[in-house]
């Protein structure tokens, strides 16, 4: 994700980095090439006329619009959705911690405690990796121990086998009487909250939006674009490619952020900062556990995440 400052509006105007114009740029040279074939063999080749004027055009555009809103709205909220869960993430491994620290470390068993925040990090990477497709062993080594290491390295989700660790953590507090019945259930209570984000977001990633709808917006919006320099051509005569590209961009555009934001969990410029988010989480849990960070890794402003 491109995480810049915010920047005054004429900036904004030139914008490069980050934005969908680039992949555009191809499909808005066509458009724009044959806009001005249309204009200049308008009525030459023998007087030949696509009887094409603006008016079915604008209807056809109003549906359209109406169309492409709805697409960015549900695409836009597998987006948001996506960005609670890791939220509420960030927010259960901080309860877990918390307890921990409290419950058990307040005890005299630090390392005890560290154990589990140092499963709460690993479930975090792994987490990241397994909706990125990427490999975990890097991340997972550094912070598992080299038992619990094999033992998840096998997994095939391995999320929710580091879930299965932190409730035989529990067990064994609640079998040293550490914690008792109650404290017990109620960091159960948040494992469940954290293997139902897991679940959540395994729903995201396995279920897109229907192909063929997809297909469908697709093809409407371009031949739409395509027929824009036919109906235009009679009122703004050498105006018209500039036109068709303007009015293409903003339609063009507005697909291509939805199907970039549609899987919320990649790598692509308007994706979930997700590394940013496991920094967070690790370095506000390992504060909790009273190990400060002494450095920590600052992304320059408009890099992607």
């Amino acid at each position: 994700m491109i995480i810049r400052k915010k920047e005054n509006w004429f900036k904004m105007l030139f914008v490069w980095h980050g934005s969908v114009l680039p992949r555009l740029l191809p499909r808005l040279t066509l458009l724009f090439v044959l806009s001005v074939a249309v204009v200049f063999f308008h009525g030459r080749i023998l007087s030949f006329k696509v009887p094409l004027n603006p008016t079915p055009l604008t209807l056809f555009g109003f549906v359209l619009a109406l169309f492409l809103g709805f697409r960015n709205n549900v695409s836009y909220d597998r987006f948001w959705e996506a960005r609670k869960l890791w939220g509420g993430l960030l927010n259960t491994t901080r309860s877990l911690a918390r307890q921990a620290v409290t419950l058990y470390g307040s005890s005299g068993g630090k390392t005890e405690s560290n154990a589990l925040i140092r499963l709460l990090i690993a479930c975090t990477y792994s987490l990241k990796h397994q909706l990125r497709s990427t490999d975990p062993e890097a991340d997972l080594r550094e912070r598992l121990s080299s038992d619990d290491f094999n033992f998840i390295s096998a997994s095939r989700y391995r999320p929710i086998m580091i879930t299965k660790l932190m409730g035989d953590w529990i067990v064994r507090a609640r079998s040293a009487e550490k914690i008792d019945y109650i404290q017990q259930m109620r960091m159960d209570e948040n494992l469940d909250k954290l293997t139902e984000i897991v679940g959540g977001c395994e729903r995201i990633i396995s279920t897109p939006i229907p192909y063929s709808y997809r297909v469908l917006l697709h093809r409407t919006v371009y031949l739409y674009c395509f027929l824009l320099p036919f109906g235009l051509v009679d009122s703004l005569q050498w105006l018209t490619p500039f036109i068709v590209v303007f009015i293409a961009y903003t339609f063009v555009a507005f697909e291509a952020i939805a199907d970039e934001i549609e899987q919320p969990f990649g790598t692509e410029s308007n994706d979930l900062a997700l590394n940013e988010m496991c920094l967070m989480i690790e370095g506000t849990l390992l504060e909790l556990a009273g190990n400060r960070i002494t450095e920590i890794k600052v992304r320059k402003s408009g890099t992607i995440d």
